[in-house]
């Protein structure tokens, strides 16, 4: 009985012992993994995905005669498109040509800012993709959404954008909800702000820094008087 007893804890001990270790090994490797994690973009053609909803929305409200005539008309079209698509890429020699060849795009980005602005890291990446394709005629549009957070965090989201500007490309800035302190900070460096008619754009950040500059001299200039 004492042998059990015994054999018993030692077992225990064991299968703790395992399993410690294999929730420090599980620690570790997801810790090593967020540090070596790479960002990454996801690109998606506007364009294409308003096609498909026109395309799904006319699915319902017309008859299978006129979606079959689109559909061939659109076939048609994309036919001819690709031709000359073609028969232009057989002009491009370089890389000027290239980028001379193809119609000015508006590039669209979104950032949702937290507090420290984590999401910066995403945002210069693609910033620097966009630099390194852009051609004269191409805009970019950021919808912003952030209500602030850390001075210099989004000092870092400011240069970004300041990036783009630099470039000579055309900066939109676009708020649907909030863009205040710091996100008003990033706004301010575009060229052109669009706002929806109950979005929330302003300094929250300045007014309150200057009602705390102002309380603390009016209270110095009473203890001056006294």
């Amino acid at each position: 009985m004492e042998f059990l007893l015994d054999y018993g804890l030692f077992l225990a001990k064991v299968l703790t012992f395992a399993a410690v270790v294999i929730v420090v090994l599980i620690l570790a490797k997801s810790a090593g993994g967020r540090q070596g994690h790479k960002g990454e973009l996801e690109i998606t053609n506007l364009t294409e995905k308003h096609k498909d909803l026109v395309h799904s929305m006319e699915s319902h409200l017309y008859d299978e005669a006129a979606l079959k005539a689109r559909d061939k008309a659109d076939k048609k079209a994309e036919k001819a498109k690709a031709k000359e698509a073609k028969a232009e890429a057989k002009k491009v020699t370089d890389s000027e040509a290239l980028a001379a060849g193809r119609k000015p795009h508006l590039f669209v980005l979104d950032f949702k800012g937290s507090i420290d602005a984590r999401e910066v890291a995403s945002l210069r990446e693609e910033v620097t993709a966009i630099l390194a394709v852009a051609k004269d005629g191409d805009e970019v549009m950021i919808r912003l959404e952030s209500g602030g957070g850390m001075v210099h965090a989004y000092g870092l989201a400011s240069s970004q954008l300041a990036r783009i500007k630099q470039a000579g490309i055309p900066l939109t800035v676009s708020v649907d909800k909030v863009a205040a302190s710091g996100g008003y900070m990033m706004a301010c460096v575009a060229d052109k702000i669009i706002a929806a008619p109950f979005a929330v754009v302003g300094s929250i950040g300045v007014i309150a820094s200057c009602l705390t500059s102002i309380n603390s001299l009016k209270n110095m200039i009473l203890n001056l008087n006294s």
